[in-house]
């Protein structure tokens, strides 16, 4: 039993310490759902300035706070020009009906303005001979850039409480749009494909799958969703407290 619990508190330890690094999220740090970018010839990225929404679905097990998102892209021809502030919401699930033969984002259940200082723009990253898509103008450019970013939106206040459980998991949607000076930003798609298709709209109300514009193959996008390292760490204190307490009868 001493071996337990000095091995669950030397855990925690390690995690506080970890604090400082999920800023900046990379391969390796903990998360709750991920779904990599897609850095090679085969990768797109979906035109993302505000008002064009761009939103995937993700599956929540464990009822905790979504405190850091981090999310991938790039710069169409790669004019790199200034992301001024970035937009996301949470949303609850559709499924697929009569009317509409795909899930899509529903009821909208949190959402927040990011400005510069509270989100961290990483790279330039290698990404080489990226296509562009702008589901609007039906515009496919392949080829057309070398360069990917890493947006990091670390230690979010008031974050969006998660409410599944691994006996009742809940699918979430997460929508993201930016707003830029100079450029056309994009959010970069996903190495992989969970569910349905990723969906794109211009008002938040009607919503159109993403396909890959040559082959109609689903689309999935880039990003990654983090717990607040000291909320890992308190789950992990708060194991030691029970195993103590059980001890102690």
């Amino acid at each position: 039993m001493k071996t337990v619990v000095t091995t669950l508190m030397a855990v925690a330890v390690l995690v506080l310490l970890a604090v400082p690094a999920v800023a900046d999220w990379k391969e390796g740090d903990p998360y709750k759902w991920y779904q990599p970018p897609d850095l090679t010839d085969t990768g797109i990225d979906i035109y993302n300035v505000c008002p064009k929404i761009l939103a995937d679905d993700f599956l929540c097990t464990s009822p905790i706070p979504i405190t850091d998102v981090h999310f991938w892209g790039s710069w169409k021809d790669d004019e790199v020009g200034v992301i001024q502030l970035v937009h996301l919401s949470i949303h609850s699930n559709v499924p697929p009906d009569d009317q509409i033969p795909w899930s899509r984002p529903g009821q909208l259940l949190w959402q927040r303005d990011f400005w510069p200082g509270e989100f961290i723009v990483k790279g330039p990253i290698d990404s080489p001979g990226e296509d562009w898509l702008n589901t609007n103008t039906g515009e496919y450019l392949p080829d057309n850039h070398n360069l990917a970013w890493q947006i990091n939106i670390p230690h979010i206040e008031d974050p969006f409480v998660q409410e599944g459980t691994p006996d009742r998991p809940i699918i979430y949607w997460l929508d993201i749009c930016v707003v830029v000076e100079g450029g056309e930003w994009g959010w970069k798609t996903s190495t992989e494909q969970w569910m349905d298709d990723a969906v794109w709209s211009d008002d938040g109300v009607n919503w159109y799958p993403l396909k890959h514009p040559e082959t109609h193959k689903s689309l999935d996008l880039a990003f990654v969703i983090t717990p607040e390292p000291g909320t890992i760490s308190l789950l992990v204190l708060g194991g030691v407290a029970v195993l103590l307490r059980r001890r102690r009868k």
